[in-house]
């Protein structure tokens, strides 16, 4: 392979150049310089990701005055930068682990809402008319050895007992019908998932919010928030914005001004590359039926067709926290061409990464902030790398709290927003910890 193929890139998302007619989506464009902040408003939305545009449209369409504050810009955080796989994102630890931990109840319901929060969105874009290149085509998980595929037709066993799941088990002999490659022993479908373009998803659901009369300002960085009488100061530069709420939605770009929450997230830095265009007839060798694609490594990768079927998109974890493309794009290209060898001389077009937030019980979490200057603001954060629907769900739940509407509730009310001694926010331990499961993904354990 020429490594100039490799390293000719734009260290920026494809998503940003590739709105309709292959123009820029010019996300900067949907905020409003922060000079303009107004002095005072119902709600403060700190973060304009899926999370702080969902609340915003929830509560600005409920008659709030609502002010949108983000430090870069509408979707520059990992909003902007996702794969665009959407899922039921159930739980790491699986039925089983969730009932261990949480009673049988407990995890049912987890299990369920995951479903419901699928079904959801799928809804949501249809109703509110959001042009986002949603493809509902299912997504093919590879089990990377004969004991992993076994595992996959368990777990969808249990899972069906709880939820209306769809799945189909693809044996080895019959994979080349969902994926061009034979570096699987066969895998799952899971037909209810799918796959859209998350910039413009996050376009649409920001131009919802500001016809709906909320507010968007950036680049606005929020320097401090605390409590006052009868609401909170929200402190930046060279501003101040008194409010009755706060909600904080940063996940994985929660900064130190924000202490109890930066302690519950944990920063995990995630990459794409994109290929070069590619021929229609290598595009459908590649993805027959435009399926989204996972597979059982401990390392997560993730992949899919561009919105447009032109290109491959494939994502992973960066074995290190700095934003190094020179490092990750090699990396991500030789895991991509592992699975693809067809696609060995193929250039890379795009390279970037972002920061999910993960969190210690593997779970998201929202609730309101129980100490310190900023006590009773709300938050809703920890998507654990599936943040597409789990975001946009989970801000509209935040805003119906705050709205005091009992649709707000949700399993994952109450449970604890868990941290560790020492902790505070630097993850200075995953580099060891992604290379040991590198390692063990490379002898099939």
């Amino acid at each position: 392979m020429n490594r100039s193929r490799i390293d000719s890139y734009q260290n920026h998302p494809y998503w940003w150049d590739s709105g309709p007619d292959d123009q820029p989506i010019n996300l900067d464009r949907l905020a409003t310089p922060a000079n303009e902040i107004p002095l005072q408003a119902d709600c403060v939305v700190v973060g304009a990701g899926y999370t702080g545009l969902s609340a915003a449209l929830t509560l600005a369409r409920a008659g709030r005055s609502v002010t949108v504050l983000d430090e870069s810009q509408p979707g520059y955080g990992c909003s902007g930068r996702n794969g665009g796989l959407i899922g039921p994102s159930f739980h790491k630890l699986g039925l089983d682990g969730l009932k261990a931990r949480l009673g049988e109840t407990k995890a049912n319901a987890i299990m369920r809402e995951s479903m419901d929060i699928l079904l959801w969105l799928k809804q949501f874009i249809s109703h509110e008319g959001i042009e986002c290149g949603l493809i509902e085509a299912g997504r093919f998980r590879g089990a990377v050895t004969h004991k992993f595929y076994g595992e996959l037709a368990r777990q969808a066993e249990t899972l069906e007992k709880v939820v209306d799941l769809a799945y189909e088990m693809i044996p080895e002999s019959e994979q080349r019908g969902h994926i061009g490659s034979d570096f699987y022993k066969g895998g799952i479908v899971y037909h209810q998932d799918g796959h859209l373009h998350p910039g413009l998803f996050l376009k649409g659901l920001a131009n919802l919010a500001l016809e709906a009369g909320a507010k968007i300002f950036a680049p606005a960085r929020v320097k401090q928030i605390e409590s006052i009488d009868n609401g909170y100061r929200v402190k930046l530069e060279e501003a101040s914005i008194r409010c009755g709420e706060v909600m904080i939605a940063t996940n994985g770009y929660t900064d130190p001004n924000f202490p109890y929450l930066r302690r519950r997230v944990i920063p995990l830095r995630s990459a794409i590359i994109s290929t070069e265009p590619l021929s229609p007839d290598l595009m459908r060798e590649l993805s027959p039926r435009q399926h989204g694609f996972g597979d059982t490594g401990r390392l997560v990768t993730y992949y899919r067709p561009s919105s447009d079927g032109t290109r491959m998109v494939f994502g992973g974890r960066a074995f290190n926290q700095a934003d190094r493309p020179e490092n990750y794009t090699r990396d991500l290209h030789r895991l991509m061409t592992r699975i693809f060898p067809q696609l060995r001389e193929t250039g890379i077009s795009h390279a970037w990464s972002g920061t999910v937030a993960y969190t210690f019980d593997h779970a998201p979490h929202i609730g309101r902030v129980p100490e310190g200057a900023m006590a009773g603001a709300h938050y809703a954060m920890g998507y654990c790398g599936s943040g597409v629907g789990r975001a946009t769900w989970f801000g509209r739940k935040a805003a119906l709290k705050i709205l005091g509407d009992p649709e707000g509730s949700t399993p994952l009310d109450h449970l604890t927003f868990e941290t560790r001694p020492l902790y505070s926010g630097n993850p200075w331990f995953l580099p060891a910890i992604l290379r040991w499961h590198n390692l063990l993904d490379r002898f099939g354990y």
